[in-house]
């Protein structure tokens, strides 16, 4: 009996959340001077009307460790064991914070994604259908080890704004990307999020080109499932990226899900990414 936790970064759908029994810590999110939870009590949409309407960007809380310590405390009452995976530390205190509860609960076993979004939903999901399969505490945390630099995860961005009030972006290199219709294209590296392409064009020509970009002379790619995610309220990007995807042929499976707010803070609508898993 291992249970698998996670935070709510990990952008999961509900149907696999509930398939699968995985338990979600929301993150903190504070708009207007307000603690709101994850997927709680706020969402995106909420997020949106509150910037366009002029007010300051939303910013994130981590998971501070009493709140890990109650959870873990109560879920090794009725499982083995407790696997949780945290959104890499190099995006959020959560794994410190996970690891120092831990340290205060026998059977707890907390990994750094060293990813976020679906990249970080990727490994919960092999987790969960590990321990459904009746997998070790050994088994699955080797397996995670194994796969966590396999993890492929990039986005591109319609909308530099978001960033520039967060601070991630100065004004004039946000000003310059609107008036030049300038798209960058991040990829998660080494715990690190860096700009790794600038496209240009309207975010549909955009979104096309990038997702045909990542699957372009690929032999190097796990083929079992695809993740495709975005922060829009709408289904007009990934219904573009979908049809590639569909039309490239090789994956078994390809799962849709829409960013938490944790993400969309930091990222804002127009924001599409796709996930992969490169072979071992």
């Amino acid at each position: 009996m291992i249970k698998i936790t996670t935070d709510s970064t990990c952008d999961l759908p509900r149907e696999l959340l509930e398939r699968y029994n995985i338990t979600v810590t929301p993150l903190g999110i504070i708009k207007a001077g307000k603690l709101y939870q994850d997927g709680v009590d706020i969402r995106t949409g909420d997020i949106a009307a509150h910037v366009d309407a002029g007010g300051e960007i939303t910013t994130t809380n981590a998971v501070n460790v009493a709140d890990y310590e109650e959870l873990f405390r109560r879920l090794m009452e009725e499982y083995d064991a407790v696997i949780h995976l945290n959104i890499g530390m190099g995006f959020s205190s959560c794994h410190q914070n996970a690891r120092l509860a831990a340290e205060e609960v026998d059977g707890v076993y907390v990994v750094d994604s060293a990813n976020l979004t679906v990249g970080h939903g990727m490994l919960v999901l092999a987790a969960a259908e590990a321990a459904e399969a009746g997998k070790s505490v050994t088994e699955i945390l080797a397996m995670l080890e194994e796969m966590i630099p396999r993890v492929e995860t990039s986005f591109v961005l319609d909308r530099l704004d978001y960033m520039k009030k967060g601070g991630r972006c100065s004004t004039a290199t946000a000003l310059g990307a609107s008036l030049l219709k300038l798209h960058p294209c991040l990829d998660v590296v080494d715990g690190k999020l860096p700009v790794t392409k600038k496209y240009r064009g309207s975010i549909e020509k955009v979104v096309e080109e990038y997702v045909r970009d990542r699957l372009r002379d690929r032999t190097d790619l796990d083929t079992r499932r695809a993740f495709l995610v975005d922060t829009c309220p709408d289904d007009h990007l990934a219904s573009i990226a979908r049809e590639i995807l569909r039309q490239d042929g090789r994956f078994q499976e390809i799962i849709e899900a829409k960013a938490g707010c944790t993400i969309f803070c930091h990222c804002g609508p127009g924001t599409l990414g796709v996930i992969f898993l490169r072979k071992a």
